[in-house]
């Protein structure tokens, strides 16, 4: 029998999962004239948030924000060094251009994220005020006024979405 710890971790995972899987179909939704079934996504993901939240709570995984920083940091440079180079061979290995353009531009993103987290505690202490833009295309996050074609992926500027 799995312990309460395993089982929680479990179900975050899984919440997290259904959550993401949930707004992609709402998106599918609202793009195929279905608003009310991508509303009844959205809404269903926002409970399958709540649940993952509440496990997360439950595991004491969060910690202080300066703590939260530093633990981000790591996963970040974790992921885009480890996970994502293995990702990226597997993907040449099978020939899928497709998923290694993914991969990679992933991979570059979890790096640049890695830099945001370093400079947030900078900010925070020089009271800076931060706006954060969004590459819709490839995800990745620029600190002010979105670059006239994203590094990343070369997407142009109006595909950046601001953060509230």
């Amino acid at each position: 029998m799995a312990s309460v710890r395993d089982a929680l971790k479990e179900a975050f995972v899984g919440e997290a999962k259904a959550a993401l899987r949930l707004k992609v179909y709402a998106d599918r939704a609202a793009d195929e004239g279905y608003p009310q079934i991508a509303k009844l996504f959205r809404a269903i993901a926002c409970s399958e948030e709540i649940h993952g939240a509440r496990a997360l709570k439950l595991l004491k995984e969060s910690g202080t924000t300066e703590e939260n920083l530093a633990a981000s940091f790591a996963s970040e440079h974790g992921v885009a060094e480890v996970a994502y180079a293995e990702f990226v061979r597997a993907a040449e290995a099978e020939g899928d251009r497709a998923a290694v353009l993914h991969f990679s531009q992933s991979r570059d993103v979890e790096e640049s994220h890695g830099f945001l987290y370093k400079e947030a505690m900078s900010h925070l202490l020089a009271e800076r005020e931060t706006s954060y833009h969004v590459c819709r295309v490839c995800g990745y996050v620029v600190d002010g006024a979105p670059p006239e074609a994203c590094p990343i992926c070369g997407a142009k500027a109006d595909r950046f979405g601001p953060v509230a």
